[in-house]
């Protein structure tokens, strides 16, 4: 059975000009993402950007506004869903409180889940793994370089 499988993430940057990168262990792989996942039953796209932001970071965020919604066919990695992912912009309310890590994958006590800064002048697409994360980085980067 396919079915869709709608996500939603934020691109937090800080005033360093350095965007919020996720790397994770899940489903036996190792990624790194942008902050956020998928959206639940009745739930709306702001909501649960804020949610995820919230168990993701333990931290509150405004939505500043819309970059990108997948416009090409994505299959999930990890099923047989459809992937639509959908980007924000977005800001803490208050500074991070997150153990940042200088490297990809620098986990500690079993955790599955690390975050680091990656300033927007070094940013590549190889900094992360799904297409979809790829084409924002793409965009951001159009954007945001002077």
């Amino acid at each position: 059975m396919s079915y869709f499988n709608v996500r939603v993430y934020g691109l937090l940057i800080n005033h360093n000009n350095q965007v919020l990168v996720s790397d994770e262990q899940s489903g036996g792989r190792i990624f790194s993402k942008f902050p956020g996942g998928g959206l639940e039953l009745g739930e709306g796209l702001i909501d649960a950007l804020k949610r995820e932001f919230m168990e993701e970071c333990n931290a509150e965020i405004e939505v500043l506004g819309h970059l990108y919604t997948t416009d090409f066919y994505e299959q999930s990695s990890f099923n047989d869903s459809q992937i639509l992912s959908i980007y924000y912009l977005v800001r803490s309310v208050e500074p991070l409180m997150l153990n940042f890590k200088t490297k990809a994958f620098d986990f500690e006590d079993g955790a599955l889940q690390s975050f680091r800064w990656i300033d927007l002048d070094k940013l590549k697409p190889d900094d992360v793994t799904f297409k979809t994360d790829k084409t924002v980085v793409e965009i951001l980067l159009k954007q945001y370089t002077l």
